[in-house]
């Protein structure tokens, strides 16, 4: 399967999900805050998943919490992005003083414990959505910067940049002008790759009580489940799988996508046999072949 066609299924999937978010007053069918069933009632036609401990379509629960959920990833994916693109920028560019500062920088948040240091700072302070954005945003900007540095520092050189530069040009009107467009390819992978682990950061974090308590998002669906044992019966099915299976078909896109961008920005990933003709390793080399 290629990158082209992993990405085209990566972006009807996410369409889908987007769709599912911005339409959610009109397709869910119950309000999701309203006791509308019997707790833990089994799944039937009034209520396709079911309804939670008190009372709540679960359906319902999920397309609104698809609201929170990718709000929170593309949110902190911008977030990062902006950072990692501004210090790869400037790091890479200007180079001497600058460079050190921002690459040690760089170098201190890729080095903190990942996992602790984010439970630490989402309880400290405080769970909110923007507090969860901030603190997601600011363990995950560094990998894009020192990517992005890399490829300044490869476009710094380029003929047209010197050229640029000899004349006279700015430093702010070759960075604009002549760097950020070349970096742009890999800007869009670098957030696609952001989106897709602030997704699962959020889940993660709202599964563990730190997510915002006044909003659900499907780590939250997941967490309450969680806490009012719907792992020891038969709810799970209905509750805990359906949340899952929606973070698990939203991170696959996000990789699927972040693929066929990756393969547009790098030629050496795309196959260079036509689809269906695979190598013959049993052809032997014609004489011209075995004298080159």
């Amino acid at each position: 399967m290629t990158g082209a066609l992993l990405g085209r299924i990566g972006a009807v999937t996410l369409l889908l999900f987007l769709t599912a978010a911005v339409l959610a007053p009109l397709l869910a069918p119950y309000d999701p805050t309203l006791r509308t069933a019997e707790p833990f009632e089994a799944p039937s036609l009034a209520h396709p998943l079911g309804a939670n401990d008190v009372g709540q379509d679960i359906l319902s629960e999920l397309i609104f919490a698809s609201r929170l959920s990718l709000t929170v990833g593309f949110v902190t994916a911008g977030l990062a992005t902006v950072l990692g693109v501004t210090v790869g920028l400037l790091s890479g560019y200007l180079r001497g003083a600058v460079d050190g500062v921002l690459m040690r920088g760089v170098d201190v948040v890729l080095s903190l414990p990942f996992l602790p240091l984010m439970i630490v700072l989402a309880a400290f302070l405080g769970q909110n959505t923007t507090n969860l954005i901030l603190v997601i945003g600011f363990l995950i900007w560094a990998r894009p910067a020192r990517l992005i540095r890399s490829q300044v520092l490869s476009v710094r050189e380029s003929g047209h940049v010197q050229a640029a530069r000899a004349m006279g040009a700015t430093h702010g009107y070759v960075m604009l002008r002549h760097i950020l467009p070349r970096i742009t390819p890999l800007t869009a992978a670098q957030f696609v790759r952001a989106a897709n682990v602030s997704i699962m950061l959020e889940a993660s974090l709202a599964f563990l009580g730190l997510g915002d308590p006044f909003q659900k998002s499907w780590g939250a669906i997941l967490f309450y489940a969680n806490a009012r044992s719907a792992f020891l019966t038969d709810a799970w099915l209905w509750w805990v799988l359906p949340p899952g299976l929606c973070i698990a078909a939203v991170v696959v896109s996000f990789a699927f996508l972040g693929y066929a961008v990756e393969e547009r920005i790098d030629p050496r990933l795309r196959s260079t046999l036509p689809a269906g003709k695979p190598p013959d390793a049993t052809r032997k080399p014609d004489r011209e072949e075995a004298l080159r």
